[in-house]
């Protein structure tokens, strides 16, 4: 699937808006029946591991991520992280970049390339318009509190 970009604008600052949007914990409350389970002992560092699990019952797939970039902001600098999708069903990584605004607040990009295995390139285009759905809703939310 091509990468899919999400820009958000937030008055919080960047150390705020990075806070919010690496604790893993709440980004699984963030998407409808899932839940994060995070592996590695905190605080986050490259190597941290979390599993984003969806489903309800016996109907559920694992989206098992790690952390390989872990950048925070500091001084007026942007901050970045990466995650490396590791799953048997969602491949792929994801990208979260959080920079000051001259005017104050935070410019949040969030970048992503999923795969399902066993999808073909004929899917892409609702997939990506799927995530672009999903993961904006979920950017807002943690954003708002």
């Amino acid at each position: 699937m091509p990468a899919v970009r999400i820009v958000h604008r937030t008055h919080l600052t960047p150390a705020e808006a990075w806070l919010r949007l690496t604790d893993w914990e709440r980004h699984g409350a963030q998407v409808p029946l899932t839940r994060t389970v995070i592996e590695t002992a905190s605080p986050t560092h490259v190597g941290t591991r979390f599993t984003a699990r969806t489903g309800v019952g016996r109907i559920t797939f694992e989206d098992p991520m790690e952390v390989v970039v872990w950048q925070p902001p500091a001084a007026g600098s942007a901050g970045r992280v990466r995650l490396v999708k590791h799953g048997r069903v969602v491949l792929g990584w994801a990208e979260i970049e959080v920079r000051p605004l001259p005017s104050g607040g935070s410019e949040v990009q969030w970048r992503e390339e999923v795969r399902v295995r066993g999808l073909g390139r004929t899917f892409d285009p609702v997939l990506a318009a799927a995530a672009r759905l999903l993961f904006g809703r979920a950017l807002a939310r943690l954003l708002a509190g």
